[in-house]
């Protein structure tokens, strides 16, 4: 079983950055980071995977705003977030798998609880 624990939310103004951090118990291959705002579905928002020689894959809307990474020494997977926009107002959640990458919340078998992202415009 693999424990995964968010960290970073907060409140945020528009424009401005914030960092969220996910730790895992244990080495996994791939991690992910999704979303979900109130009364939507959640959305993937990047993954990365070791897989091979490594992939990172965005959804399209946080490209070049957005960037994932990981230190594999801490198990701690990040997500930079710039320029963020109101629309970003959402649940974070990180997750893992053992397959991937994808940003289909169908791949992913661990998650965590999450972390709360308000951003006021």
């Amino acid at each position: 079983q693999v424990q995964l624990v968010e960290s970073g939310g907060g409140s945020v103004q528009a424009g401005g950055s914030l960092t969220l951090s996910c730790e895992a118990s244990i080495y996994i291959s791939t991690m992910a980071w999704f979303r979900q705002a109130p009364g939507k579905e959640r959305e993937g928002v990047a993954s990365l995977t070791s897989l091979g020689s490594g992939r990172t894959i965005y959804e399209d809307s946080v490209k070049g705003r957005f960037t994932i990474s990981k230190d594999n020494a801490k198990n701690t997977l990040y997500l930079q977030m710039n320029n963020l926009k109101y629309e970003a107002t959402a649940h974070y959640y990180c997750a893992a798998s053992w397959v991937g990458p994808g940003l289909s919340p169908v791949g992913y078998k661990y998650w965590g609880q999450g972390t709360q992202v308000p951003v006021s415009s």
